[in-house]
């Protein structure tokens, strides 16, 4: 469902004055094609490319956490 007009300048005001404070920003860079497997599986764990990226990253988290 497209957003609508409303919705999106209530998102960007919050972005504006909330993003930087609350968040360090990434940048991923993935072989040609890896994009749209990553797409595929995040819509089938029903989350967000960013969601699974940071699930994964804190599992891994975690077991290095366990294991030392």
């Amino acid at each position: 469902m497209p957003m609508s007009e409303a919705k999106r300048q209530a998102n960007k005001k919050w972005n504006d004055a909330n993003m930087k404070e609350r968040y360090d920003r990434i940048q991923l860079v993935v072989p040609k094609g890896k994009k749209e497997l990553i797409q595929i599986c995040a819509k089938g764990q029903g989350e967000s490319v960013n969601g699974l990226i940071n699930r994964l990253i804190d599992a891994e988290l975690e077991r290095m956490e366990r294991d030392s």
